[in-house]
């Protein structure tokens, strides 16, 4: 009579589902599937002459079968069909051979199993024949009454791989094995349409046993591997929590199953079971014994710190800023009390992106960090705190040499240690860099090497691409960037395949919604088409509450409601000068001007233009400082200094034709044509045909711009410009043909009530 011990190879659970035992003490035992796999196995060694191209797609093959959760007959058979259909008959028949013949038949074929790999070196040394000596040990230590249960299930699967419906099964089948539960015959048609076995991810009910100890690892190793580098390929989230519920059931105690439960739910950003499986790992983990001694570097006492430290990454994450700084203390204390130097670096580097993250100033704990972890060679976190340093040194206004050197240098130590990750997040952050700075080619070109660089890590189960925040950056940029030319049908294949790579469940999903949403929002502000610009300020305001309040005065402006809009940036001016947001502070210095031009005159405007100015030279914001540059010509203009406003614009215009965007070339060369109209009103008579003739030739070059946005707004002002110019030169045909654009345009668009005379 066989052992508890012996009968948990086969039957881990009693009828009722409560487990007796830790079913992972044991490796492996023996399922039908298991059997389908070693006929297969059987096959293949017995069959000669096989195509040398079906026999390595069915070498590739048996890894994943052996290390993947058993599947039914009917997947088991479609995956080996793809490979070699010839191979598919030959296991077909032998399964069916035991399971219509009688038990001797089953003992026959485990009695005969070795002979086939008896001389051969791989049934000693391979994965294959480790697998199969496992096999053979599990089911010769099965008594007979568990190994008549085996060929009924057998039985009962073969069945139910041949017939659309069965009975269920009895109640000490039932206990023999918790996989056979016929009332979920089908499989998801999309699990039958995949190619691969790493895509057949899901198991239906009727394979919902538990899984041996190296079909959990498998999994588990997997799925955390997937979450890391390609969410998208990782299952749902409710279906993974399914999975790994299921696994506990068998084992809670089962540690890494609480971390992944824990990863999975961060993907929610479900806080009770993020927190409640987070804790829940810490405590196996100590339970288990498995960390050796009890104090000291190794042991419970390492797992309480880095468990304290995990709370604190996980309060930080959901904004919960005073119970991190609560739980980063403790994590602190106890390091301190170890004198685990690595422990309390890894504290040092949260404590300063805490700090960033409330808005404080971290660069001095950020430099104590970066001398610190070098001092200890911790090369990866050394590198993170300098990407911080560059990071805030980029937003205070260092100049570009110093961060870029620092950059550069951090580059090649991430080149030296193969670090993919920090490689990926360097030309991330040097392409919003660029971005800030108003280089657009340097960051479109930035982008690109990120996204054609080959990963440096091993890519497994079919991951192409490493699917992290850093590339979710680069390709928002470089959406952005094509928006501005103009070139939307591009902006449309970019974010299908963001949402593709990263859809809305994911953590990275906000970048590319809000990315989007900015898009839209400033098509539909240059189509004139406000009420379609309304509800993407809700739907902005909901991802970033700084952009969304901006857009709202931006839309409010155009709508021609200047006190609320006023209030609106004298709002948003507060907390951006609260969190030091320098960019943001000049634009809402720039629209706030923009509302001094229409209530209380221009030359109120000159003041905060002036500040602007100053705060976007000091940091070395090219972009806001051309567009500063063109308010203060635009203000001079209408303060009668055209002569003035006219040395401005055409000290920018090489700036921004070759880094700005498509409304800034046209708006540039608008006020350039103006400036030179003024100009050719004041000239003398025989300079001034010529000083119009060049106004109309800007004004041509400005419509090119505006016509590749579809700006019907500007380009009616273009258009009256035009006319009015040709009426002066006396040419009747153009002058008649452009009045003619313009009162097409004038009667298609709503009356704004700002028209060309006041604004830029």
């Amino acid at each position: 009579m066989a052992s508890v011990h012996e009968s948990l190879y086969f039957n881990p659970m009693m009828t009722n589902g409560v487990v007796h035992a830790n079913i992972f003490g044991i490796k492996d035992w023996v399922t039908p599937y298991k059997i389908a796999v070693l006929a297969l196995l059987y096959e293949m060694s017995t069959t000669k002459p096989m195509a040398l191209l079906d026999r390595r797609r069915l070498n590739k093959l048996i890894l994943p079968l052996q290390q993947g959760p058993d599947l039914t007959l009917e997947q088991f058979l479609k995956i080996v069909e793809e490979c070699c259909l010839r191979m598919v008959n030959a296991v077909k028949l032998r399964l069916f051979l035991m399971a219509d013949g009688e038990l001797q038949d089953m003992e026959h074929f485990f009695t005969i199993l070795p002979n086939a790999f008896s001389d051969s070196e791989a049934f000693k040394t391979s994965v294959v024949g480790l697998f199969m000596r496992q096999m053979l040990l599990a089911y010769n230590k099965l008594s007979f009454s568990q190994v008549y249960k085996l060929y009924k299930s057998l039985q009962q699967y073969c069945r139910r791989g041949n017939q659309p419906e069965l009975s269920a099964l009895p109640a000490e089948d039932m206990e023999l094995t918790s996989n056979e539960d016929p009332s979920a015959d089908h499989i998801d048609k999309v699990e039958l349409d995949t190619p691969s076995l790493h895509q057949s991810e899901l198991r239906s009910d009727e394979t919902r046993g538990p899984l041996s100890q190296k079909q959990a690892e498998y999994f588990l190793a997997r799925q955390a591997y997937l979450l890391k580098n390609d969410e998208n390929k990782a299952m749902s989230p409710a279906k993974l929590q399914d999975e790994l519920n299921n696994i506990l059931k068998f084992n809670p105690d089962f540690a890494e199953a609480h971390y992944l439960s824990y990863l999975n739910s961060m993907r929610v950003q479900d806080i009770y079971i993020s927190t409640h499986s987070l804790l829940h790992y810490f405590d196996r983990l100590i339970l288990s014994g498995a960390e050796g001694k009890s104090n000291g570097d190794e042991g419970y006492g390492r797992s309480l710190r880095y468990a304290v430290l995990n709370l604190a990454t996980l309060h930080c994450r959901f904004g919960h800023y005073q119970q991190a700084d609560l739980a980063l203390q403790e994590a602190i204390r106890i390091a301190q009390e170890a004198n685990d130097h690595v422990c309390l670096q890894h504290c040092l580097s949260w404590l300063y992106t805490l700090e960033q993250m409330k808005g404080s100033d971290s660069v001095v704990l950020t430099e104590d960090s970066v001398k610190i972890a070098a001092h200890f060679c911790l090369p990866y976190l050394a590198s993170l705190g300098i990407q911080s340093l560059v990071q805030q040194g980029a937003k205070q206004g260092m100049p570009a040499n110093k961060l870029l050197d620092a950059l550069r240098g951090t580059d090649i130590m991430h080149w030296k240690q193969s670090l993919s990750e920090l490689i990926e997040i360097s030309l991330a952050q040097t392409t919003s860099i660029w971005r800030m700075y108003g280089k657009s080619t340097m960051a479109r070109q930035q982008a690109q090497l990120l996204l054609n660089m080959n990963s440096l890590e091993p890519v497994n189960f079919s991951v192409q691409q490493n699917n992290t925040e850093a590339f979710a950056v680069a390709l928002c940029h470089l959406a952005e960037l094509h928006a501005e030319q103009g070139l939307y049908t591009v902006v449309t294949d970019i974010m299908k395949h963001l949402k593709q790579q990263f859809p809305p469940h994911t953590q990275h999903a906000k970048l590319w919604m809000l990315c989007d949403l900015k898009i839209q929002f400033e098509k539909a502000m240059n189509d004139g088409k406000y009420h379609l610009a309304e509800p993407h300020v809700t739907a902005i305001s909901a991802l970033n509450g700084t952009e969304g309040l901006y857009r709202k005065a931006q839309l409010l402006k155009a709508l021609n409601q200047t006190t609320e809009a006023s209030k609106i940036l004298q709002q948003l001016q507060q907390q951006c000068e609260k969190s030091k947001n320098t960019e943001m502070i000049i634009r809402v210095m720039l629209a706030s001007a923009e509302l001094h031009w229409d209530s209380s005159g221009f030359a109120t405007a000159l003041p905060l233009l002036l500040q602007a100015l100053a705060l976007s030279r000091q940091h070395n914001l090219q972009s806001l400082t051309s567009e500063t540059l063109l308010h203060l010509a635009f203000t001079q203009l209408m303060l009668g200094i055209p002569e003035q406003a006219l040395v401005l614009v055409q000290d920018v215009l090489e700036s921004v034709l070759a880094h700005g965007s498509l409304i800034d070339k046209g708006r540039a060369l608008l006020l350039a044509a103006r400036c030179q109209m003024a100009l050719a009103g004041a000239a003398a008579q025989e300079h001034r045909m010529t000083a119009v003739e060049l106004a109309v030739h800007t004004l041509d070059e400005a419509a090119v711009y505006f016509s590749q946005l579809d700006c019907k707004e500007r380009m009616r002002d273009i258009h009256y410009l035009q006319a009015r110019l040709h009426h002066t030169l006396g040419n009747i045909s153009q002058r008649n043909k452009c009045a003619m654009l313009f009162r097409l345009l004038d009667q298609e668009l709503p009356s704004s009530g700002m028209t060309v005379v006041n604004r830029l």
